[in-house]
């Protein structure tokens, strides 16, 4: 795996104009700009934890919802994962992290299967955090599931603090996600009896 991992997606449609260029062996810097405070928060932890180089600029149609704009982020950085990636020949394919942020604990786990699925066992409140809807977490995670191809499990174990719940999230995704994508010394092949993931 001496090839750069990197991608460099760019979506436009009628809602959301996107540019979005990820480094997997990158050191956690980042540079976002979505229009949505909250969620430039957390995709700064998405580079920061996964130790992905992060750039996305969107421009979303924001005097509708936010809704729009996590989604396609979402989706460009699954897409830009699997690209990155290529035949993910040499990496540990598996990830997973329990992570803590005060009163809340999240576990996630990460298979890098080629198959998208998403399990979300985690009752997260509904609020608004400045302008970005509690709920559009599930969304942005399905996306990257989606277009990522892989599948993620998502448990809340126990939280209240809304903010600390999605952060938390975002953290425990970053981290499992960064040790599936890792590359494994022990192997060089494809990490599947298929011979292809």
């Amino acid at each position: 795996m001496t090839a750069p991992r990197t991608a460099t997606i760019r979506r436009e449609t009628a809602e959301t104009q996107i540019d979005l260029a990820l480094n997997l062996d990158g050191t956690g810097q980042t540079q976002v700009s979505t229009g949505v405070g909250f969620f430039d928060h957390m995709l700064t932890h998405l580079g920061r934890h996964g130790l992905f180089d992060l750039s996305v600029a969107c421009k979303g149609d924001l005097h509708i919802d936010a809704h729009h704009t996590v989604e396609d982020v979402g989706l460009c950085f699954g897409k830009a994962l699997a690209q990155a990636l290529g035949d993910k020949a040499g990496v540990r394919r598996y990830g997973d992290a329990t992570v803590p942020m005060d009163e809340t604990l999240v576990t996630a786990a990460v298979d890098l299967s080629g198959r998208p699925f998403l399990v979300w066992k985690a009752a997260v409140p509904t609020e608004t955090l400045g302008t970005f809807s509690s709920q559009l977490a599930e969304e942005f995670w399905r996306a990257v599931s989606s277009a990522g191809l892989l599948t993620l499990h998502v448990v809340l174990h126990h939280g209240h603090n809304t903010h600390h719940i999605v952060e938390t999230i975002f953290k425990a995704c970053a981290r499992a996600l960064r040790q599936a994508a890792e590359p494994d010394p022990r192997a060089a092949g494809i990490p599947s009896t298929k011979g292809v993931l």
